[in-house]
């Protein structure tokens, strides 16, 4: 097993994700045929409930075993990613109930760039982006890891304006979709499509649902096509927001 050096972009098969504890059995079988060993989390007190075991609200993988995680993280979450070989950093910025205040984590990471509202990017997390030489891009939106689908190091799908002009200034390729109300979100209007997805190797998008169910989902298929990639639905119904899923390791 290999740890991801850049997030959220494996370079072969994903082996180990984390996930939203709470997702349901028949997406826990699917990722298991593809052989990929999950870490679910438990839940964070300090935030709404419906997003209270999203793994992008309390975590942010920073590449290879480093993860910043936001203070009150479970210990049995802590504790599996450790049992896995994580380095854990803890932040500084508590988690509360209420946007902003539950954002200081949801960072985007697109290659050697990061978009976040930097009024609110928790300072641990900045400092180890700097280190690492990550471009920290100021955009307004809070939740950008929520709003922005990772394609490749060079292509993201959003349904956010303000990011299709940010990343835009940066030669990212952006399909700017319109915001899916019927991405499921339990508590809110409506759920993001970065919440609902992750890479699950270099050809294959993951969506928590059917994505066919999308407003957006031919236009969606023919910019993940044309990067001789597919869209791989974990299971019928409707596509839900979770936390995005999160790959950390790949197989040797």
């Amino acid at each position: 097993m290999n740890f991801i050096e850049i997030p959220g972009l494996p370079r072969s098969k994903a082996c180990l994700a984390i996930v939203d504890g709470r997702i349901e059995a028949r997406i826990e079988e699917a990722m298991a045929k593809q052989g990929i060993a999950l870490i679910k989390t438990e839940k964070h007190q300090g935030v709404h409930d419906a997003i209270s075991y999203h793994p992008d609200v309390m975590l942010h993988h920073l590449g290879g075993r480093y993860m910043v995680y936001a203070p009150e993280t479970p210990c049995s979450t802590l504790d599996r990613l450790r049992d896995f070989g994580l380095i854990l950093i803890k932040g500084e910025t508590a988690l509360t109930h209420d946007y902003p205040g539950d954002s200081a984590y949801n960072v985007a990471r697109v290659g050697g760039h990061a978009f976040h509202n930097t009024r609110y990017t928790d300072p641990v997390l900045r400092r180890e982006l700097e280190k690492r030489g990550v471009d920290l891009i100021h955009i307004n939106q809070g939740y950008s890891k929520c709003s922005i689908c990772i394609v490749d190091q060079k292509s993201i799908i959003t349904g956010d304006k303000g990011i299709l002009k940010a990343t835009g200034k940066k030669e990212i390729e952006v399909l700017h979709v319109e915001q899916e109300d019927n991405i499921v979100l339990t508590g809110f209007k409506y759920g993001f499509i970065g919440g609902s997805t992750g890479l699950l190797d270099t050809t294959r998008l993951a969506f928590s649902g059917n994505a066919g169910s999308l407003k957006s989902y031919a236009a969606i298929n023919e910019f993940i096509k044309s990067r001789g990639m597919e869209i791989f639905s974990l299971c019928d119904g409707p596509v839900k927001d979770i936390g995005s899923i999160i790959p950390l390791a790949v197989s040797r």
